[in-house]
């Protein structure tokens, strides 16, 4: 078996240890256990890369404690409202859709746009449409209901979202925030490398705002040449950054390591007033999951087998 490689995150935030009940804490262990141990099996038995980043997060779009797919939160007309991206480092197709909200698992739809479309990202009704006819999974809107989401909403429609991040309102008992932005990066055993986000986006956002998970080199890319990254966190900063793409410029053209190319992304994030972090594996099989927050929902596995999850820093 080649070098494989695979992380995943659920989120970065300013949660603190101890201010997450036990079984709540047990319950998002779990949940990226399932999704690391689902795509690395991919990788294991032979699978692209690409099949295993899809793979992972297509599990996290499925539970609703994360923010994607089932767990997205509401936005200001309130409904669920989802971006996601996808790229193979092999030949640098990429694809994604934004402000989509019947398609069961976006990212499964952003595949589907970079392998069956001339066309990277698609939007709203159209990529709605085009999922149906690839054959994709089409839910009611009510699917992606969520309980506990809805009342975080309900707390919050009548306020100015004033955060740009992929933010989630906690229960009042709960302090510090939670950006819940769904990812994975993967290295295959034929030396592929690849890269997948998902998001439900902001809490009451407004306007159609679209963050930088769905962009391709701001929230997602991947390389063969250099690496692959997922970003969470404070969307708009990250864009402004293009942060996905300059880890893999300064890999390239200055010849930094990945360590060293993803502590001074994180850092160009920090300075303009950012919160968040990343995962990066690159093509030798080194993983990172930098963070300027206090946590950072994460798991990692390499050709060891041995399987790594935390939250916190």
């Amino acid at each position: 078996m080649g070098n494989i490689a695979i992380a995943i995150h659920g989120g970065a935030g300013t949660l603190m240890s101890g201010t997450i009940p036990a079984e709540i804490e047990k319950a998002y262990h779990d949940a990226l256990s399932e999704s690391l141990l689902s795509g690395y099996h991919v990788l294991s038995h032979g699978g692209t890369a690409i099949d295993a980043v899809e793979t992972a997060v297509r599990l996290m779009e499925d539970c609703p404690l994360f923010n994607a797919g089932k767990g997205s939160v509401f936005n200001s007309d309130g409904i669920n409202e989802m971006d996601a991206a996808i790229m193979n480092g092999m030949n640098l197709k990429a694809g994604a859709v934004a402000e989509v909200h019947i398609i069961r698992n976006p990212i499964s739809a952003a595949k589907a746009v970079m392998n069956n479309s001339p066309h990277i990202l698609l939007a709203s009704a159209g990529a709605e449409k085009f999922a149906g006819e690839q054959g994709l999974d089409i839910v009611d809107t009510s699917y992606f209901y969520d309980e506990q989401r809805h009342k975080q909403w309900l707390l919050t429609k009548d306020k100015d979202s004033s955060w740009a991040g992929d933010e989630i309102a906690l229960p009042s008992d709960i302090k510090g925030k939670k950006f819940g932005t769904v990812g994975a990066v993967a290295l295959d055993s034929a030396g592929n490398l690849a890269a997948a986000t998902s998001t439900g986006g902001i809490n009451n956002k407004k306007f159609g705002r679209i963050g930088d998970s769905p962009i391709i080199g701001a929230g997602t890319y991947a390389n063969n040449k250099t690496c692959a990254v997922s970003c969470t966190g404070e969307g708009e900063y990250f864009i402004r950054n293009v942060s996905a793409y300059d880890v893999s410029a300064l890999i390239e053209y200055k010849g930094y390591s990945l360590v060293q190319a993803t502590t001074e992304v994180i850092k160009k994030v920090a300075q303009l007033g950012g919160e968040g972090g990343l995962i990066a594996v690159d093509n030798h099989g080194t993983i990172v999951t930098p963070f300027n927050t206090s946590s950072m929902f994460r798991g990692w596995m390499d050709a060891t087998g041995q399987k790594h999850i935390a939250i916190f820093r």
